[in-house]
């Protein structure tokens, strides 16, 4: 029904992803949208808003029909009962956690980030005058995750104000358990920390998890902004439409004030797209993960047999953290160059916080994909 194997032309597009290397023989598998054309239902939504003709001023918090789909949304995929009204819509995740530094913390505070982590991330809290303190993240026998004993040592300074989180984790791709999540609960509780969990690749789960949003947990409920969107899943980004859930009344209040003079609205284009994908998509969202599943694993298997890469399968997103420490280089001066030598322009890892990984994009048409391997492996 959906043709996820068609290999859309992006050039002369202006494309972000494909900019980088135009005039170059190489593959962009970096920045994390996908090169699937989205839903038909969001193509023909988005028409016929242009066909009314005005595309004028619309306050997001009025517009009624993107509030109930993120509330059927939240009901369907994680049973979680949210309110219209803890919705702030935002132009993106990243003016959500940066807004979240300045609303709750002062200049010398510190802010605690897992490590490694989505470049934006990594510089919210310079950009607001602030400490980052980064939290590793641990390989164990059954994948990557957070340390949490060092987590809980850095959250007892009593400047420790937040905790940036990445539930799934970009770009390990490792989605919280149960238990793991009310760790990280209880470590914010224990020290007055608020937790701002970035969680715009929760819809894209590959493995059988369940995601659990921060806000829907006992004792965050009143300590936690809970960033989501439509974007990564539906291959929207470029309609800047991201929404934070923030259950607490104070908490929200105090957002909104940060945010204020700042944070421009939403665009109704973005609204429109966001309720459609929620109302009107759940079969091509099952297809495409379906789609991604088998690009997921084609890849992890390619890449563990080039000899000196090693990547553990992601649990979640379309994402590959690929481990190069024991790569021979050759001429290469370093791991990104050893990649576009050879024709592929991966996400660098010394952007994430590790020069000896990168992260490639596998949210491609399966013959790209092939393409991409047949270069690494020449």
């Amino acid at each position: 029904m959906f043709n996820f194997d068609e290999r859309v032309d992006r050039s002369g597009t202006f494309s972000c992803k494909w900019e980088k290397y135009k005039g170059k023989d190489i593959l962009p598998m970096w920045i994390a949208d996908t090169e699937f054309k989205v839903a038909p239902a969001i193509q023909q939504a988005c028409h016929t808003q242009i066909e009314h003709g005005v595309l004028g001023y619309h306050l997001p918090a009025q517009y009624t029909p993107a509030n109930d789909a993120v509330v059927r949304w939240c009901k369907s995929q994680y049973n979680w009962d949210i309110q219209p009204s803890w919705i702030v819509w935002t132009p993106g995740v990243c003016p959500g956690f940066n807004v979240a530094i300045r609303a709750f913390c002062q200049a010398g505070d510190i802010v605690l980030i897992q490590t490694p982590n989505y470049p934006p991330i990594l510089a919210a809290p310079e950009f607001n005058d602030c400490t980052p303190v980064h939290i590793a993240t641990v390989e164990e026998n059954d994948g990557w995750m957070l340390d949490f004993a060092e987590l809980e040592a850095q959250a007892k300074d009593p400047k420790a104000k937040l905790f940036i989180m990445c539930n799934p984790m970009n770009p390990v791709g490792s989605v919280l358990s149960q238990a793991q999540l009310d760790r990280v609960a209880q470590i914010c509780a224990d020290n007055d920390v608020i937790l701002c969990s970035d969680e715009i690749h929760c819809d894209l789960i590959l493995d059988e998890l369940t995601h659990l949003p921060a806000g829907n947990h006992a004792q965050l409920q009143h300590r936690s902004i809970t960033l989501m969107a439509a974007n990564k899943t539906f291959n929207i980004a470029g309609l800047g439409t991201s929404f934070a859930i923030i259950p607490d009344t104070t908490l929200r209040n105090t957002f909104n004030a940060a945010a204020r003079g700042i944070v421009p609205w939403v665009n109704i284009l973005g609204l429109v797209a966001t309720q459609s994908a929620f109302t009107e998509c759940d079969d091509w969202h099952a297809a495409q993960r379906n789609y991604l599943i088998g690009n997921r694993d084609y890849l992890a298997k390619a890449i563990n047999a080039i000899e000196g890469l090693k990547a553990l399968p992601a649990p979640a997103t379309f994402l590959l953290w690929v481990d190069a420490s024991k790569l021979d280089l050759g001429t290469a001066k370093n791991v990104q160059d050893w990649c576009e030598s050879r024709g592929v322009g991966p996400s660098p890892g010394v952007d994430f916080g590790n020069e000896h990984f990168f992260r490639l994009n596998f949210g491609v048409s399966r013959d790209m994909l092939e393409e991409v391997v047949a270069r690494l492996s020449a």
